[in-house]
């Protein structure tokens, strides 16, 4: 395979330069604030097997442009809060930083976690367990 003109660790570089990153211990902060929607990007089954932030919205990384998007027929209501901060975030932030980055492009404003859900508990964060259906 030829060599790629950019690394999927320069898009996610050149994404966090332009979007807004939260540290966190300050989303730990907003957990219970109603003016904010956690969003998780992450898989089902990764959410299975490490829990998920409580209250937080799953909207998979594979149709989240299409959940946000009012014209598309796989809009979903919850993005269409207004004056709410959306926060996204996976297990590290490289696909929450991509995903931000994108939905700012659509006109879709957003922050991420920064480190992902993979410091959560560590750092305080709750988890609450997700079942297998």
């Amino acid at each position: 395979m030829s060599k790629l003109k950019t690394t999927a660790a320069d898009m996610v570089e050149a994404a966090r330069d332009r979007i807004e990153e939260i540290e966190t211990a300050d989303l730990i902060g907003m957990v219970d604030d109603p003016d904010v929607v956690i969003v998780d990007i992450r898989d089902i089954r990764e959410r299975q097997r490490t829990g998920a932030i409580p209250g937080s919205v799953h909207a998979p990384r594979g149709v989240i442009e299409f959940w946000v998007d009012p014209d598309s027929p796989y809009y979903k209501d919850v993005f269409g809060q207004e004056d709410k901060k959306y926060v996204f975030h996976c297990a590290s932030g490289w696909r929450s930083a991509l995903t931000v980055a994108t939905l700012q492009d659509m006109g879709f404003q957003a922050a991420h976690l920064k480190e992902g859900f993979s410091t959560w508990a560590d750092k305080g964060g709750p988890v609450e367990m997700i079942e297998k259906k």
